[in-house]
């Protein structure tokens, strides 16, 4: 099987395919589903005990986040994330593969592969294309419940990867960094409402909506058509760069696009504008339907 590159960022169908019809899913490599969709749309952890990908573990976002934060999938403790990776047979050895099952092609699985970069683990991809792709090709599926045997995990969060609200407070007026939202652009712009939050965004921020870097397929975009996307927005890759959207989730999908350029260091504001609305002063948050009504 030839190596993916780029430390394995992304993988394709047909190399995990042939992986699992080779028998390699184990101490050496994991796949981990970890969908996650609104309650009343669809159920994750069902859809995974009906169809997932042959020897693939569910990693559930709603156990491994901060359970003590007020705001949604926040990165959990250095322990807490060791031990919950470790029962499902990942350790500091592991090649993990993620992917999602959501119809965009990737949507949570850039997250998961985001937080085992920053708890300092390098050999993580995500599976071009996802789920909805990996049916399409006619890749085996199966319901059997695989029980991995537990590993040793040991995490250790790279903080330069993560940026906190005071960080991100202190470059409005510094501009120590670059930020860009991936949120849609009615939500970056304050003209409609985020899941029932007022939206707007960061004073200085630059709105890519992650959609933009996937196909109509659900695919990654080229490297060079990632590229332009970036540069059309005026982001320079060659200087510090921060993503942020509505809770830290496809933030994790420009930090991806970046990485697959050849930048390895964007962090993601955790907290990301659910944290922002709730802490930063008025005139740090900005809307164009505020400014209207003004």
């Amino acid at each position: 099987m030839a190596r993916q590159g780029l430390s394995r960022a992304l993988v394709t169908a047909a190399w995990l395919s042939e992986a699992v019809r080779a028998g390699r899913v184990g101490p050496g490599l994991r796949v981990l589903d970890a969908s996650w969709y609104p309650p009343k749309e669809r159920n994750a952890r069902q859809e995974f005990k009906e169809r997932h990908i042959p020897g693939a573990s569910f990693f559930d976002i709603e156990e491994c986040r901060d359970k003590s934060s007020p705001y949604d999938f926040m990165l959990p403790s250095e322990s807490h994330f060791a031990d919950y990776v470790g029962r499902l047979g990942v350790s500091n050895d592991t090649h993990v593969v993620v992917y999602d099952g959501d119809e965009v092609g990737t949507f949570y699985a850039p997250r998961c592969w985001w937080m085992f970069r920053a708890f300092g683990h390098k050999e993580v991809s995500v599976l071009n294309g996802g789920f909805k792709n990996w049916v399409k090709e006619g890749h085996p599926v199966t319901a059997e419940i695989s029980q991995p045997t537990p590993a040793v995990f040991k995490a250790r969060l790279n903080k330069a990867l993560v940026k906190t609200f005071e960080e991100m407070i202190q470059n409005v007026s510094s501009l120590q960094f670059q930020v860009v939202d991936s949120r849609p652009e009615g939500r970056f712009r304050g003209t409609e409402l985020d899941q029932g939050l007022e939206s707007g965004h960061i004073p200085g921020a630059v709105n890519i909506p992650f959609k933009s870097f996937l196909s109509e397929t659900g695919h990654e975009k080229s490297i060079e058509e990632i590229q332009e996307i970036f540069r059309e927005k005026k982001v320079d890759l060659s200087k510090p760069l921060t993503a942020t959207c509505r809770k830290g989730v496809t933030a994790c999908q420009i930090a991806l696009a970046a990485f697959l350029c050849g930048k390895r260091d964007v962090a993601v504001y955790d907290g990301s504008w659910s944290e922002w609305f709730h802490r930063a002063p008025p005139h740090y948050k900005v809307s164009e339907l505020k400014r209207n009504k003004a």
